[in-house]
């Protein structure tokens, strides 16, 4: 994930470990975003969208490995570090507190640590395995985006009315993420699918 990761941000940007980037104001917007998805309205009806919080955690993943890869000597370290903090999650029990003490701390230290995105993980049962897999997938939605114009705002997100995400969730469920061509799969699956 790691080198998929790298792969991603030098397609947007060749330069991106010379650029700055906040990772860290990524991160606590997309909180914002899975809370959203979580629902906290109190006025209103809401269901939890736990596919889309959990693919919004992803996100976070994405943002937060790329911080960590500017941080870190190397990629094995690097794995080490967050191997090492997400074996030792957060206590608070509250999925919107645990999601907002995230984007608190966040900017705070203006980096995420693992132990509070394992604490949502465990809180939205969501298992490293299946991390790995909505990674992968949403890595390649990422490029599949960027291939079809996201960059210079060609891109079309709303496909059928459902955003891409939900595509993306949607397709997941058919493949086989242990197949030697699960990322080609989604790739094609998403392009059978995109109407641009």
């Amino acid at each position: 994930m790691l080198e998929m990761q790298d792969a991603m941000n030098a397609r947007v940007n060749p330069g991106w470990r010379q650029a700055n980037n906040a990772w860290y104001r990524a991160i606590w917007t997309e909180c914002a975003e899975m809370l959203d998805h979580y629902g906290w309205k109190w006025w209103k009806h809401q269901k939890p969208d736990l596919d889309q919080v959990r693919l919004e955690l992803v996100d976070i993943f994405h943002f937060a490995v790329s911080d960590y890869l500017l941080r870190g000597a190397d990629n094995g370290e690097v794995a080490v570090r967050i191997l090492g903090e997400l074996a030792d999650p957060g206590s608070i029990s509250d999925i919107p507190e645990a999601i907002e003490s995230m984007a608190q701390s966040t900017i705070a230290h203006k980096s995420m640590h693992f132990s509070e995105f394992a604490n949502v993980m465990h809180l939205i049962e969501m298992d490293f395995d299946q991390l790995y897999r909505l990674y992968v997938g949403k890595n390649v939605l990422n490029f599949f985006r960027q291939d079809n114009g996201y960059k210079e705002g060609s891109y079309v997100k709303i496909w059928q009315g459902r955003e891409d995400n939900e595509h993306l969730s949607e397709l997941l469920i058919s493949l086989d993420s242990e197949s030697a061509g699960f990322k080609a799969d989604v790739y094609q699956g998403l392009q059978s699918r995109y109407p641009g």
